[in-house]
């Protein structure tokens, strides 16, 4: 059972502080692609989209061609500090962030262009600045769509595997999370082992699943 709590113990930590990441970065992504047409969108939408259609083994390559100790951001950081994000747990963190950061701005987007142009034209017209118009007006009218956004992302943290395994290795207690705990339980015949994990697995998609069906049967 200790391999099991070391697991959700690592996989908590590390789906968390992505979360965090996810709803900032996204969100602000997710604004201003909303809220701007400007040169180049395109080319970043086709980016944000990429992790949804490309195999995860594939896009933890790419993380390791940038970030890897010879890499093209990660051989500057390493000589400047000797710190690299290889088989670490922020690793796993960068991992699960560019995985579910496309879920995010792409249901927070959504939301946001749902929202009547006529409320904000409104707000425009009282003397409201974008930062007041964005809290008080937007926010308040999107927040089921960016919570739905918010937990999806966390569910997709949860069962990040391909690139997490690239990029952060699989080393218990520090990068080993529940999708890898299962892989390695099957590799060795642990059945019993396995099926714990995956229950855990399932019984937290579902509770996410249910809550974001709650937040859409109460629009």
């Amino acid at each position: 059972m200790s391999q099991v709590w070391s697991a959700m113990r690592v996989t908590l930590q590390i789906s968390f502080l992505a979360t965090l990441i996810v709803t900032a970065l996204g969100g602000a992504i997710a604004y201003l692609l909303a809220k701007y047409r400007f040169p180049g969108r395109n080319l970043i939408e086709t980016i944000i989209t990429l992790p949804l259609v490309l195999p995860p083994t594939v896009v933890g390559f790419y993380l390791l061609v940038l970030f890897g100790r010879k890499g093209i951001l990660g051989e500057p950081i390493f000589d400047a500090t000797g710190w690299s994000l290889i088989l670490t747990w922020q690793g796993a963190v960068l991992a699960a962030t560019v995985m579910a950061l496309p879920i995010m701005i792409k249901t927070t987007r959504s939301a946001l262009e749902s929202v009547n142009q006529g409320y904000l034209l409104a707000g425009y017209s009282l003397g409201l600045t974008e930062l007041q118009t964005l809290c008080s007006i937007w926010l308040p009218l999107a927040w089921r769509g960016i919570s739905t956004g918010i937990i999806l992302s966390f569910a997709r943290t949860l069962g990040e595997f391909g690139a997490t395994l690239i990029i952060a290795g699989n080393i218990p207690g520090e990068t080993q999370t529940l999708s890898l705990a299962i892989y390695d339980a099957v590799q060795i015949g642990d059945q019993n082992l396995a099926m714990i994990l995956v229950l855990i697995l399932t019984a937290i998609a579902t509770t996410a699943i249910m809550i974001v069906n709650f937040l859409g049967a109460h629009k």
